[in-house]
Parts: C-alpha cells; structure tokens; sequence
C-alpha cells in the first residue's frame, strides 16, 4: 500500500491505534520522572543540578530536531522514521532502567528524547495522509485522547511505580509497550508516498542551533537565577530563528525544497492553532509541578495519593476526547476551542483561589475536573483545524512546526512557573507559593482563548 486512496476505514484505524501505542510511551514518560527526583537523589547520590539535568536533557533532546524529523518523514518515509524513533526510545529507555549512576542516566535520557522527537512528527502527518478530510476529526479526537491521558496519567502512575516498585520500572515498562508498538506498526501502518526531494543541510544547523539556544537559555536560565548569558544566549536564539526564516524565504526563491515551507503559515488556522498550542504547551507544561509538591509538602500527602489526585482529570479527558474529535468534523472548531480554553482558565483560576492556608486540599478536586474537561476540548480540536487543510505534500513540515511551537511552549511554561515557585518560597509559605503559581497558567489560558478567536470555519462540506 503506497497511495492513501488504497486505504480502506479498518486499516487507516488500524494503522493509527499501532502509533499511537508508541505515542502515549512517549507522552508518559514526559511526566512520569518528575516524581522520582527524591529517589534519583537518594539511590544515586545526585546532586539536585544533576537530577535537574534528568528532565531537562530529555525536553532539549525532544524539541531541538522536531522541525527536522518531521520534514525526514517527508524525505523517507513516515512509517520508516516512526519505527526508527520507536526503536531508539524502547532501547534507551531500557539503558535509563539499568543506569547505575546519574551521569548513565542524563546521557540515556538525552537518546530517549530524541527518539521522541523523531516520533511525534510522524503521527500527525499519518493521520492527514491516511484519513479523509471529513474523518481527521474523529481520528484526531483519539490522537487528543492518547495525548491528555499520557500527560495527565504521568505523575499518577509515576506515583504509584515508584511507591510500590522503584524508579528504574518507570523507565523499564516502556520496553514491552514499545516491542509491541514497533510489531504492530509494522504490520499495519502502510508506507506511504515520499514528497520531499532533498534536506537542506544548512537550514538544519540553522533551525537545531535555533531551538538548542532558545530552550537551553529558558531551562537553564531559570535553574541558575538568569545569568546575563542565558540572555545573550536567548537572544541568539531568537536572531538565529530570524535567519531560518529569511533562508527559508530564500531556499523558496529558488525553486528547490525548504525546510519548512513558508507557505504553510498562508492558511490561517495553521498559524493561529499554532500559536494556540503554544499557550496550552506553556500552560500544561509546568502545571503538575506546584500542585505535587502542594500536595506532598503542604498538604502532607504521600507521593502515591498526591498521584492519584490527577486521575479525574484522566478519567474525564480520556471519556470526553473521542466525543470532541467528532464533533471537530460538524461543529465551527472555534465554539469547541472557546470551551476548551475556557474551562482550563477556570480550573487554573480555581486552583489559585483554592491553594491557600486554610483551606482543605480536597477543594483541588474541582480545580482538577475542570482541566480534565478543558484539556479534553482543546488537544484534538486545536490539532484538527490547524492540520486540515495542509497539503500532504508539505504535513511532515507542518507537523514539525506544530510539535516545535507545543514543545517551546512546555519549556517556557516550566521556566517562568519553576521562576515563580521560586521567588514566591522565598517570600512565603510554600501552599500559597504553590497557589500564586498557578496565575501564569490561568493567563496562559486566556491568552489561547482570546487567539482561537480568530480561526475560521474548516469544517469539511457534506
């Protein structure tokens, strides 16, 4: 099977549960280390800065080659890079379960988020080539679902493997969960038309030196109170950035293949979704963090129950994603979008308001189901009316581009809340620092909301 047109509805369906076996791995292990860092530091006598590094080498590794894989996807072939991505995470992810010191451990997890990163792309741009216009809706609402339970299930089942088993089985589960990903995936998912000619190799450097100096600068500037060289180094990302575009502009002018096309950014609700995951990447990227350690230190609950205080937000993300991929299909993606965002301003406002002294923890709950709800109504929405339109000549950029933005955007959420934690310690106690915390997130939220504003109607004609 080479051409879309062969595919018929069972296997464009089989073909995306193989993937996103290997998708949700991807997303869990996003989260699931944030609450093993006291165990890194007991069994391995780590220093707090290296089991930082733990994280952050796995969300630098994972955003610096995303515009570069997903274009690989174009050049060789969607189904050949996923399997190679896959392979690589399930391997390394097995070295992360044997490490023996924490040196062992940064170096397999800066493999494992580039096996991400090679992943992530290909999903996307799979669905756009194997579904129809009028279906991508219903696919990506199980796209949105695999991605809001994978996010939301990381510090609960974290929790739980490190309560009852020890960190190294975070790492060690993903092996069979992968082995199964890549037999299926080869299997079921078809290889599918190349449409990329070549790969601009100085467009390459260009784009990875963009990305590595712009997160690089965030993660690290934030840890170590901003330097004046994580602002130089910021800077540079952002001049390096301004160069990629005008090659990109350039590379057009000629004839020959870019990087990433700027035409892409001609449709509108390419860019503007663009710019909304943004919001929601920054918005959902440092969440998890105050709440745990509200939960754990302030609240004095074990670091498995702390877990489990995510698992509403699980349950009601996961029921409602399938159902607003659908309607993604028949309804103005922006009234989706609007409820969205709305309920996940409302769920960060109410966790602000609710994580004070003074006031029970169990309050957080409702806080908790209102971001389940909203997360459930932005993920595959947000995804579908930014994907739809996009030539499948040009979905392994687009899908690049797309998973860049979110990624950039996580980093910059986890920076600027971690910032606030920070200052707010130094200043109070740690429940309220926790609490004024969740202000960038609730901001972050009505900034999405106020962008999705301007998104046109996709839905395909019947």
């Amino acid at each position: 099977m080479t051409e879309t047109s062969t595919l018929t509805s069972a296997q464009a369906w089989r073909a995306l549960a193989a993937m996103m076996i290997g998708f949700f791995m991807l997303l869990l292990d996003s989260t699931v280390v944030a609450v093993a860092t006291p165990q890194f530091q007991e069994q391995l006598g780590a220093s707090l800065n290296a089991v930082v590094w733990v994280t952050s080498i796995y969300l630098l590794t994972g955003a610096i080659p995303l515009l570069v894989t997903g274009r690989l996807g174009d050049r060789y072939g969607q189904r050949t890079m996923y399997l190679v991505g896959v392979g690589l995470f399930t391997a390394s992810s097995l070295w992360c379960g044997l490490a023996s010191s924490v040196e062992m451990l940064i170096v397999a997890r800066a493999f494992q988020g580039l096996g991400g990163a090679i992943i992530a792309p290909q999903i996307l741009s799979v669905i756009s080539r194997i579904f129809p216009r009028n279906k991508r809706g219903a696919a990506m609402g199980i796209w949105g679902m695999v991605a809001g339970l994978a996010s939301l299930l990381g510090p609960l089942m974290g929790g739980i493997i490190v309560g009852y088993f020890s960190w190294h089985w975070i790492f060690i589960i993903n092996v069979p969960i992968g082995l199964v990903s890549l037999i299926l995936t080869s299997l079921w998912v078809p290889q599918l038309e190349r449409t990329a000619r070549r790969i601009d190799i100085p467009s390459v450097l260009v784009s990875m030196l963009a990305v590595f100096a712009i997160v690089f600068a965030l993660q690290q500037g934030q840890a170590l109170g901003w330097p004046a060289w994580s602002w130089l180094m910021l800077l540079g990302g952002v001049f390096l950035t301004a160069l990629f575009i005008f090659m990109q502009y350039l590379t057009n002018r000629r004839g020959k293949d870019a990087l990433v096309p700027l035409s892409l950014f001609k449709d509108r609700n390419f860019s503007v979704g663009s710019f909304a995951i943004t919001t929601m990447g920054f918005a959902m990227g440092g969440f998890a963090l105050p709440i745990s350690i509200y939960l754990q230190q302030g609240a004095g609950l074990a670091v498995e129950q702390a877990g489990l205080f995510f698992m509403p937000m699980a349950v009601i993300s996961g029921s409602l994603s399938p159902l607003t991929g659908r309607l993604s299909d028949r309804i103005h993606p922006r009234h989706l979008l609007m409820i969205g965002y709305g309920f996940m301003g409302a769920g960060f406002v109410t966790a602000v308001f609710v994580m004070r002294d003074g006031v029970s923890f169990w309050w957080l709950l409702a806080a908790i189901a209102l971001k389940g709800v909203g997360n459930a109504f932005v993920w595959s929405p947000n995804s579908t009316v930014t994907m739809r339109d996009i030539d499948t000549a040009m979905s392994g950029s687009a899908s690049g581009v797309y998973n860049t933005t979110r990624q950039v955007g996580s980093v910059m959420g986890a920076a600027a809340i971690g910032a606030m934690m920070q200052w707010g310690v130094a200043s109070t106690t740690v429940v309220e620092a926790m609490g004024n915390a969740m202000i960038l997130p609730s901001l972050a939220a009505l900034v999405g909301f106020i962008s999705i504003l301007f998104l046109r109607d996709s839905r395909p004609i019947r």
